[in-house]
């Protein structure tokens, strides 16, 4: 694990409604690493974890037997882990390493994100983690069709957990990890109905090289592009507008110019460009620097130890609705006078 200093991290699971948060959550209070957490939730009736409260610290924490405390946002996430923070220092409630903020199912994970990166006293204490998304696969079409927010919370996660598999007819399942990979090729799988809970694997984040998996459909032509929604039982046909593109530049970047390029891209098409996530082999550095944002939202860039492969040349995965992949980049060889290659699906 990347070393955080001392930053307490903080997860964020996300996910539309009834795709199994809670029962996620539920799971993971059981794990050993859960036990110095802080959950944040919205209200405590929503999450049905009443069999696990064993004592009543104040009207807004409770103490759970696994030694988490579990806490509700009566105001805002700022106020909230503000105040967490500061019964902790006094001494108030159990000390907590890691707080977990689970929220809505109709919540964009946004401004939760730019809450965590962007206000200076959070910053100072608290670092973001993974983002876990979980997703009903016998009800991903439908959510995903309709709601943008569904859409938003896939294209924001570091893990993407499967629910609801064992109900799912034959062969959906393949359809909605194919179409998830496809919206987002950067994040990792985990079947919640046919694995053991993996906290460590959904948890902590380890930034590795952002390349597509191998189950990833790529239409080349408008005859494909039919088939391939057939295929999907339609589900593609709903995200059309949403595309992930794989960069890939075989020569040292101009890190300045780079972070220039990406800030004037997000001030026009920040709403669309929805995930971008890489890492970057930077002029003058021997290790690489790991970037990561969410629509307008750039977390701040983390100079890792070393690589995580053998493959020093620079990944970056962009998540876009609507915007031209030949454009973008286009624009980002004529800004930093590279060139740049499309990753083919391994």
């Amino acid at each position: 694990m990347i070393s955080r200093g001392n930053h307490t991290s903080v997860n964020v699971l996300t996910g539309f409604l009834g795709s199994g948060k809670t029962t996620l959550l539920q799971r993971l209070l059981r794990s050993p690493l859960m036990a110095q957490t802080a959950v944040l939730i919205n209200e405590f009736g929503e999450i049905g974890l009443d069999h696990l409260l064993v004592q009543k610290v104040d009207e807004t924490v409770l103490l759970l037997e696994s030694g988490c405390i579990c806490c509700s946002i009566r105001d805002d996430l700022k106020s909230a882990l503000r105040g967490l923070l500061g019964r902790r220092e006094r001494g108030e409630i159990p000390w907590f390493d890691r707080v977990v903020i689970e929220t809505t199912g109709l919540a964009d994970p946004g401004p939760i994100l730019y809450t965590l990166l962007s206000e200076p006293v959070i910053r100072h204490h608290f670092q973001l983690g993974n983002v876990i998304t979980t997703v009903d696969v016998v009800n991903a079409k439908l959510h995903l069709s309709r709601n943008a927010e569904g859409i938003k919370q896939v294209a924001a996660a570091d893990r993407l957990v499967l629910t609801k598999s064992d109900l799912a007819t034959p062969g959906q399942t393949d359809i909605v990890r194919n179409e998830l990979a496809r919206l987002n090729p950067s994040a990792k799988f985990w079947d919640a109905a046919q694995e053991p809970v993996d906290a460590d694997f959904l948890l902590d984040a380890m930034p590795s090289a952002p390349v597509p998996g191998p189950a990833i459909y790529r239409p080349q032509n408008e005859g494909a592009r039919a088939s391939g929604a057939d295929a999907t039982n339609g589900l593609r046909l709903h995200t059309e507008s949403v595309s992930s593109m794989s960069l890939i530049v075989d020569r040292p970047m101009d890190w300045t110019a780079f972070g220039i390029w990406l800030s004037l891209l997000l001030n026009r098409h920040g709403d669309d460009v929805l995930r971008v996530k890489g890492i970057l082999c930077v002029e003058g550095s021997d290790t690489p620097v790991f970037i990561n944002g969410v629509q307008h939202i750039v977390h701040p860039p983390r100079h890792l130890e070393c690589w995580p492969t053998p493959d020093h040349r620079s990944r970056i995965v962009f998540i876009t609705r609507g915007i031209d992949h030949g454009q973008l980049r286009r624009s980002l060889e004529a800004f930093c006078r590279l060139r740049v290659a499309e990753l083919a699906a391994a």
